[in-house]
């Protein structure tokens, strides 16, 4: 007979039940699945985690839901899995409905722990408040699923076992929130590491409280399950362990293949902003000074004025242009890249004159401009700009070499000079006023110089309008063979006689198609003219050669060659009756980029000459290089024969260099008989100059050439000479008589 305590017959009776309790058993495979399935989906979650902390909340709504099902379905499956490892010796069954509740409670209790992962902040107080719900949860899960034992008479439990089994639970959860949290401080690699030792530690503590949890259920003898003939049997540990670990891979899978795809779309994101930047900066910025250009520069001028307008009145708004007035002989002399530096360094002087918030901009080659917000009045503007004027003027050193780049600065104040927006219009005008003055100086603008900027921008109109209707004209100059006299070519120069202003100078309209960007289409329109004339001159039975001359930005132009070859294919004009000719400052300008042009000019039979020969920088060595048949003297000496040594002495060299190096020469600007008998006693080739024609249209050519065919050179020039010096001996007498 068993012994038991003094008490009321009811506790008695449970603790007869307690001592004779049923003997159970564990499935050490099942137990071992159970344990992985914890692991896995404690993996699964903590991946998921990651999820939905999307900043897109359909995103992170849409993870949250199918994560908490998968996650909470691992959970359950382990839990189920290892109430399946658990046997006593009767038959066990398991209630269909509870199962379900349990299911559902795990996947509530999923549900607030991806809820609290999901914030932005994971805070101790959130870690406590979600530990307790989600150990609650676990509690719930586990013990409904222990009550869908049907058992009579009912599980006997161990206060102790079961309190230890709720405080593991809530350990376990607050201990993954804490990972949770951590692994967002460390890196990709890093946390897949620690997602994996987390993952471990989460699945033995989940497992860790199923089972302290059975072991404080004891079954006493003679026990009978009711709901035996329920869920239960090994066929349904498999399908459940198979449906398990398939959707928690699937969910593994899919959150790593959408992390994958996150990190992909990321990077491009971050590829595309990156690339807009660089759009922003190619169409904002200057690429030479990284200052801004002219576009960004309006912006900014369009804001300040709208800040003005909304501020009242009193404040001003001051543009200072600033025109460099040497660079074109720095850059000749030194090349583009030298030249270069000097506008980085002139960028690099107006922003240490800028203050915080003015704006200082380059909108042209070398123009800059300087925008002064809350401005002073304009004679106070005035001392800013002649400050600026004395800052570039300092020496700049560049290659080992010190030269000083003066600057031009014109000045516009808004309200004082007018609106805002002829500011830069205004400060443009000022700025030639000064340049006209003579340069390295500052003017203020003032109404008479709107006439000038008006009347700049009315010739760039016409001059576009001439171009696109062919109302320019190209006249020829001759050239004479310095031994026989005859005609051995002509020289094209362009001319542009204005309906309403008469004739326009190349010196007043070629600057302003420079500046204003119509010089490619007035060097075309050049190209295609000559062309045509020497088709009609060959149709009419006449082989003129033509000299055309060519702009440095012609030069720089991808394709001249071939647009010269089309050109002269559709004339059906010999390549070698076309003379291009090049001054001596474009062509040693950068030879590196300039070679290859010429090279192209001469592979399809167009010569080349270098023209204005003497004024540039010349390199002897660079001449070598270049295939050139033919050097023009410049007109400066060819004036100066008579009465200098010096000029002949240079004409002799040039004559001298020339001649060696295989080229012919030509002098232009041959005005009097004196100046012909000495350039052709030094042995020149070639002249031109009004001694012989003036410029003279198409149509007159011919002719001109009809009456000279014959004459002899001597017949031309001796009676001149004679003339000369007649005129020369009546005033040494008139001289003498005088004195």
């Amino acid at each position: 007979m068993w012994l038991v305590r003094q008490g009321p017959p009811a506790a008695a009776l449970a603790e007869i039940r307690h001592l004779i309790a049923l003997e159970s058993h564990y499935e050490p495979a099942l137990v071992t699945v159970s344990v992985l399935i914890a692991t896995l989906a404690s993996f699964v979650s903590l991946d998921l985690a990651k999820r939905v902390r999307s900043a897109d909340r359909r995103v992170a709504l849409a993870w949250g839901v199918c994560g908490s099902i998968a996650m909470g379905s691992g959970i359950w499956a382990m839990h189920f899995v290892g109430m399946m490892a658990f046997s006593l010796p009767i038959e066990l069954g398991y209630g269909a409905t509870l199962t379900a509740l349990s299911w559902v409670a795990a996947v509530a209790v999923s549900g607030v722990a991806l809820a609290v992962a999901s914030r932005r902040r994971v805070t101790p107080a959130r870690i406590a408040l979600g530990s307790a719900l989600m150990g609650g949860g676990i509690c719930a899960m586990h013990y409904i699923g222990m009550a869908a034992l049907d058992l009579a008479p009912g599980i006997v439990w161990n206060g102790a076992l079961v309190a230890a089994s709720a405080l593991i639970a809530v350990v376990a959860s607050a201990a993954a929130l804490t990972i949770f949290r951590l692994l967002r401080s460390v890196s990709e690699r890093q946390g897949l590491a620690w997602q994996g030792a987390a993952a471990l530690a989460m699945g033995l503590a989940i497992s860790g409280m199923h089972y302290t949890g059975m072991a404080a259920a004891s079954f006493s003898q003679g026990t009978v399950c009711r709901s035996a003939g329920a869920l239960g049997g090994s066929s349904l540990s498999a399908i459940v362990i198979g449906a398990s670990v398939l959707m928690l891979g699937l969910t593994l899978v899919t959150s790593i293949l959408d992390g994958r795809l996150r990190d992909r779309t990321t990077r491009l994101a971050a590829s595309l902003s990156q690339a807009n930047a660089e759009l922003e900066t190619l169409a904002f910025r200057d690429a030479l000074t990284g200052l801004p250009n002219r576009l960004l520069f309006e912006n900014r001028l369009l804001a300040a004025a709208g800040r003005l307008e909304r501020a009242g009145a009193g404040g001003r708004l001051a543009l200072f242009f600033v025109d460099l007035d040497g660079f074109k002989p720095v850059n000749d002399s030194l090349g583009h890249t030298q030249g270069d530096e000097v506008l980085r360094e002139v960028a690099a002087r107006l922003r240490g004159l800028a203050r915080e918030g003015d704006t200082v901009a380059r909108i042209g080659g070398d123009e800059y401009v300087l925008m002064v917000e809350a401005s002073g009045p304009p004679e106070q503007c005035r001392a800013q700009a002649q400050r600026l004027v004395a800052e570039l003027a300092r020496p700049l050193r560049i290659a080992d070499l010190e030269f000083v780049v003066s600057a031009s600065v014109g000045v516009s104040v808004h309200p004082d000079h007018g609106a805002a927006d002829k500011l830069l219009a205004h400060a443009d005008a000022a700025m030639y006023a000064a340049k006209r003055a003579g340069g390295g100086r500052c003017v203020l603008y003032h109404p008479g110089m709107d006439e000038s900027a008006f009347d700049q921008l009315s010739l760039q109109t016409e001059l576009r309008q001439a171009i696109e209707q062919g109302a320019l004209e190209l006249h020829y100059q001759p050239k004479i063979d310095a031994r026989s006299g005859a005609t051995v070519g002509v020289e094209a120069l362009l001319r542009w006689h204005h309906p309403e202003r008469g004739p326009v100078s190349p010196a007043v309209f070629v600057p302003v198609a420079e500046r204003f960007g119509l010089i490619g289409a007035l060097g075309d329109w050049v190209i295609d003219e000559a062309c045509r004339q020497m088709g009609v001159w060959a149709e009419a039975g006449m082989a003129v050669s033509v000299a055309i001359n060519l702009s440095v930005h012609q030069l720089r132009r991808e394709g001249l060659a071939a647009y010269i070859d089309a050109a002269l294919r559709r004339r059906r004009v010999a390549p070698s009756q076309l003379l291009c000719e090049i001054t001596e400052s474009v062509a040693m300008d950068d030879l590196g980029a300039s070679l290859p042009v010429f090279e192209q000019l001469l592979a399809i039979g167009v010569y080349l000459s270098i023209d204005d020969f003497g004024t540039g920088y010349s390199s002897l060595s660079y001449l070598r290089r270049l295939p050139a048949r033919q050097l023009k003297i410049d007109r400066s000496f060819v004036h100066d024969l008579e009465a200098s040594a010096d000029a002949r002495a240079i004409v002799q060299a040039v004559l001298g260099v020339a001649h060696a190096l295989g080229l012919s020469v030509v002098a232009e600007g041959v005005e009097t008989a004196g100046q012909c008998k000495i350039l052709r006693a030094l042995g020149c080739d070639e002249l031109q100059g009004y001694l012989f024609a003036r410029p003279m249209p198409a149509a007159e050519l011919p002719d001109w050439l009809a009456l000279r065919s014959g004459q002899r050179f001597a017949d031309e020039i001796e009676p001149v000479l004679a003339e000369e010096q007649r005129v020369a001996d009546e005033a040494a007498r008139s001289a003498e008589n005088a004195a």
